[in-house]
């Protein structure tokens, strides 16, 4: 058993200094995680790697009810709540109130919008909730490699499949949101 699974048994057990622990042995790997999908964002993002691991820390700990498995089961969590933070920052940008169908100017030269990239994680989004009721686990997967940045051997370890059918799962899924996507937008 891993020191992180002991560590989030110790937890539900509703140990004081557990949580504080757990953040601990976890924070670098989230926050290495979010730097990583953070990479892939559009420039002119607003949000930080250290937001979004924040961020998806409170809401990971904010329900005193909730518990978790093991490793997998927390890192799953993690990427899920990485997963709706992006998404409710790409609707945020989107809304009106906040200039939502503006395109932004640099000065001197004149770029295009970065809307495009929310409009991508909204899209990929939806798609990808269509995408779970049919295949759970393969949506789960997608979530780590998109939302969350992990590696494809990474999000493998962390679902508890061999790298092989990681690359299967991640072909079909690939495959499916794409040609879903595709129809969204027809």
């Amino acid at each position: 058993m891993s020191e992180v699974t002991q560590t989030l048994e110790a937890v539900s057990r509703g140990e004081a200094k557990a949580a504080d622990e757990l953040l601990s042995l976890v924070y670098e790997e989230l926050r290495r995680l979010a730097t990583a999908k953070m990479a892939s964002e559009a420039p002119g993002q607003t949000l930080q790697p250290t937001a979004l691991v924040h961020e998806a820390w409170l809401r990971l700990t904010g329900d005193k009810n909730r518990q978790w498995n093991d490793r997998t089961h927390f890192f799953a969590a993690a990427a899920e709540a990485m997963r709706r933070i992006l998404v409710d920052n790409a609707r945020r940008k989107r809304a009106a109130r906040h200039g939502g169908g503006q395109q932004r100017v640099e000065m001197p030269e004149f770029a295009s919008a970065v809307l495009e990239t929310d409009d991508k994680v909204l899209a990929v989004n939806e798609a990808l909730g269509k995408f779970a009721v049919l295949d759970p686990q393969k949506a789960e997967l997608v979530k780590l490699r998109y939302f969350v940045g992990m590696t494809l051997e990474q999000a493998a370890e962390a679902l508890g499949i061999s790298e092989r059918t990681g690359k299967r799962y991640w072909a079909f899924a690939r495959a499916w949101l794409h040609e879903e996507i595709k129809a969204q937008q027809a």
